[in-house]
């Protein structure tokens, strides 16, 4: 009993500090690479354009570990996007290789 005790908390510490360094997004990058990308040119943060806001990109991925292999996937791969009119077009690629940024804007989109 007394090693569970003790195990739980040291435990809890550890994912605490683990998932605060994993979550850390740097704001100001991704905002500079969205904007280079031309990415508000149909997505803001909390309107709706000719594709989602990105509240509701995270909304739809809030709680799924394949969340951010999801964007960046999206963002890399140039899929079909069904547009609110019903319409068809092949999502932008982003234009960049960089692993850590493209796991950071993925981040900041999850983070709105």
């Amino acid at each position: 009993m007394k090693f569970a005790q003790i195990l739980v908390p040291v435990a809890m510490a550890v994912l605490a500090v683990s998932s605060t360094s994993a979550m850390a997004v740097d704001a100001d990058a991704a905002a500079a690479l969205f904007k280079k990308n031309d990415c508000s040119k149909c997505h803001s943060v909390d309107k709706a354009k000719k594709g989602p806001a990105l509240k509701k990109v995270a909304a739809n991925y809030k709680g799924k570990a394949d969340a951010q292999a999801s964007i960046i996937k999206a963002i890399t791969t140039g899929p079909k996007v069904k547009l609110d009119d019903g319409s068809q077009e092949d999502h932008k690629v982003i234009d960049t290789k960089d692993q850590a940024a493209l796991k950071n804007i993925a981040d900041w989109i999850l983070a709105q």
